[in-house]
């Protein structure tokens, strides 16, 4: 048995991983970049190696999302509609802005979190043994 299989069985925390997903950094090294470009995950870390191209996260991301945004807009909408005097324009105006503006700023870290912890639980070829999954 290899130092390397025994580093690679060794469990991975969860917390450290998704909290670096978030920002948007390799789950690993916590330094690298995980994305090129806005959601498009990339091949390795630059900084560790660490293969990255293993996730699964495709709609998951989204829905999280809209269920965040949606909650947010929804409670924001509720105490804004007796302020801006049940205006339709003004609310409009305010929301959708909002709206769209969480999903943009949401979307990618949803995404880095959710690789995180794909990679922290050993999922979707993130696991010692590549031919399994």
């Amino acid at each position: 048995m290899s130092v390397s299989t025994i580093i690679d069985t060794q469990e991975r925390a969860a917390k450290p991983a998704i909290t670096a997903g978030f920002k948007r950094r390799c789950p690993n090294c916590h330094e690298g970049s995980m994305f090129d470009g806005y959601l498009q995950a990339v091949h390795s870390c630059a900084v560790c190696g660490e293969e990255l191209h293993h996730h699964r996260a495709d709609d998951g991301p989204a829905y999280i999302v809209i269920l965040l945004v949606a909650h947010i807009v929804g409670f924001v909408f509720h105490f804004a509609f007796n302020l801006l005097n049940r205006d339709p324009v003004l609310m409009i105006s305010v929301l959708v802005p909002l709206s769209v503006g969480l999903c943009l700023v949401l979307l990618p870290r949803v995404k880095g979190g959710l690789i995180g912890l794909q990679w922290a639980k050993r999922m979707h070829g993130f696991s010692v043994d590549h031919s399994a999954n």
